[in-house]
């Protein structure tokens, strides 16, 4: 199927000043960006309900220099966080785009706490790797799926029409300009209109042949995002002539529990824990992050290993929805003695028992990983865990305001991208990921694009 179209000669069906496609968090705080600036919009959202990556997050986003750091005391600055995610993807992030994300993070999340009501507060009990600051900002339950559903109500109570089981199949252009999209629905092929799009509807993860041809060294993984991740902002932007940056780069993460398929917290990791092959033996310096654990736990015998931490640790990683989940499906096994322990996961005693003892109390160990305690102690947790691949970094490359940029040096008119649609800021491959890269891009973006197309909007109905 072509999927971009001259426009057609009947018109369109009905007419949209702002069209959003993804319901997601980057699509529904677009749309309320756009309602906040006056505009009108619709959204369209291929499931019966809104969800997307979002759901299966923790839905925490990085934010520097915001009042929630001051009242835990913590100081902060958009230059830190752009300083730490660029040290992260080793200088391979367009900056122009970084300085973007950093500067606008705070204000976004202070705008949809006091604009929408959402309850932010800082994850202030351990750090993730990579941060110099505490600056994860989530809700309550640490969980995607409560952020999609208050940013859901917030859209009902704007009057923000989410219009689901419509899936965009094509593009209309004319001129260079986007002017519609094509759209499937359970009543058949529809066309709808509009003077600004927003592109929210994330990466290509879900297509095995794209994440084949891209990132071959993880196309063998479990797939732990939305399957509706089929590419189509990239395919519509090939062949509108954007510029397509990064294809490589993904997210993976190595501590998703199996069979379970629950994603593990990788606070149990650096808050102490560790990660053990079926040899009972550490086999990498885990402090690297957990995007980089898919590729490193995927190369050990079977592609599995156990993460091992205490009881102090699991009390941490309580907080969050998953762990929680995850716990209450028999996820984890627990013993009084590493010896128990090891005879519950099915792993060498002796080696297990070796690799624990060898952790420092303080200091680098043999694989460059720096302990700062406390060690390990009664009662012992370890729980089976696998690599999978979340979702790609690679999309649209984009201007300061979320419009594509096009190959030959222009940006279009009115198409606007954000979250995975677009370029993230995660390098040209997994290494580059920092915690919240995901949700950052998303959110700021979705804030941006939005704020972009009913401004585009609006010079667009005053010229005519």
């Amino acid at each position: 199927m072509t999927s971009v179209l001259a426009t057609p000669v009947e018109g369109f069906e009905l007419d949209v000043p702002v069209l959003v496609i993804g319901a997601g968090a980057a699509g529904m705080v677009a749309a309320l960006s756009v309602k906040d600036a006056g505009g009108e919009v619709m959204v369209l959202e291929a499931d019966p309900v809104p969800a997307g990556s979002t759901a299966l997050s923790a839905g925490l986003i990085p934010a520097a220099g915001t009042r929630f750091q001051a009242e835990a005391g913590i100081e902060d600055s958009p230059a830190h966080l752009a300083d730490d995610i660029q040290r992260k993807a080793q200088g391979e992030n367009p900056q122009g785009l970084l300085e973007v994300l950093a500067t606008t993070a705070a204000p976004t999340i202070e705008w949809l706490a006091d604009r929408f009501d959402l309850p932010f507060s800082v994850v202030n009990d351990f750090d993730y790797p990579g941060h110099s600051r505490r600056r994860m900002h989530g809700l309550p339950s640490r969980s995607g799926q409560e952020l999609v559903d208050r940013l859901r109500a917030a859209c009902e109570a704007e009057g923000v029409d989410i219009v689901c089981n419509r899936r965009a199949t094509a593009l209309y252009h004319e001129r260079g300009q986007v002017t519609g999209v094509a759209v499937e629905s359970p009543h058949g092929r529809e066309r709808i209109g509009c003077k600004s799009l927003v592109l929210a509807c994330n990466g290509f993860g879900g297509n095995r042949a794209m994440v084949a041809e891209r990132m071959p060294q993880i196309e063998h993984a479990l797939w732990f995002g939305h399957d509706g991740n089929r590419g189509d902002a990239v395919r519509w932007g090939d062949a509108l002539g954007a510029e397509l940056l990064h294809l490589g780069a993904y997210q993976g993460h190595g501590n998703v529990a199996t069979p379970h398929g629950i994603l593990i917290t990788w606070a149990v990791i650096t808050s102490g824990g560790v990660q053990v092959n079926t040899e009972g033996r550490r086999f990498w310096d885990e402090s690297q992050g957990y995007s980089e654990a898919a590729r490193a736990v995927l190369a050990q015998p079977g592609g599995i290993a156990w993460a091992i931490f205490d009881g102090r640790i699991a009390d941490i990683a309580r907080q969050f929805q998953d762990f929680k989940e995850a716990e209450a499906a028999g996820a984890f096994r627990s013993a009084d003695t590493v010896s128990e322990l090891a005879d519950l996961c099915g792993l060498p005693a002796e080696a297990l028992a070796a690799t624990l003892a060898a952790i420092p109390d303080a200091g680098a160990d043999d694989f460059g990983r720096v302990f700062r305690g406390p060690e390990l102690k009664p009662p012992y947790v370890g729980v089976k865990v696998t690599g999978a691949l979340f979702h790609t970094q690679g999309g649209l490359n984009l201007a300061s305001d979320a419009r594509v940029k096009l190959a030959n040096g222009t940006t279009s008119p009115n198409l606007f991208a954000a979250g995975g649609a677009a370029v993230g800021v995660s390098g040209t491959s997994d290494r580059g990921y920092l915690s919240g890269n995901g949700l950052l891009s998303a959110v700021v973006l979705g804030r941006i694009a939005g704020q972009g197309a009913a401004a585009q909007t609006r010079m667009e109905l005053t010229d005519a």
